[in-house]
């Protein structure tokens, strides 16, 4: 069962991303910047407090994806992106990603503190950061 409200077109939305910003990470990435996004739509707090759905989470701004300005995104989501997309909505979690808001790929080692949140891990070239139970309950 979903943990958020989607339609279609938001599933292919979130599986476009998830491909976007972590193909070269494989399926485990893909689903670690899926349960970002999930998280960000589910969190309602810090940054995150006015993101209601997968469309508001992808295009936010200040604070989206960088995808999102790539060509690459732009391309139709696969069988295989929907099918990840759908595991992350329907409230899979993945290591270090389970209560992330916020990812990135760093130059060299993960910063222990990024938009003042911890580093909750690393997988291959991202490094994830997430909130307090106190800052951000719903997560």
């Amino acid at each position: 069962m979903a943990v958020i409200k989607y339609n279609d077109a938001e599933l292919d939305l979130l599986a476009r991303l998830m491909r976007a910003e972590a193909e070269g990470d494989g399926q485990l990435g893909m689903l670690l910047v899926g349960n970002v996004g999930v998280n960000r739509v589910r969190s309602d707090c810090l940054d995150f407090n006015d993101i209601r759905s997968l469309q508001d989470m992808v295009y936010q701004k200040p604070g989206g994806f960088e995808a999102t300005t790539k060509s690459y995104f732009y391309q139709r989501a696969r069988d295989m992106d929907r099918k990840l997309a759908k595991r992350v909505i329907n409230g899979e979690r993945f290591t270090p990603g389970e209560r992330s808001l916020w990812f990135f790929m760093p130059s060299g080692e993960c910063p222990a503190q990024w938009y003042n949140q911890w580093n909750t891990g690393r997988f291959k070239s991202h490094c994830f950061y997430s909130p307090t139970v106190q800052d951000c309950p719903k997560v």
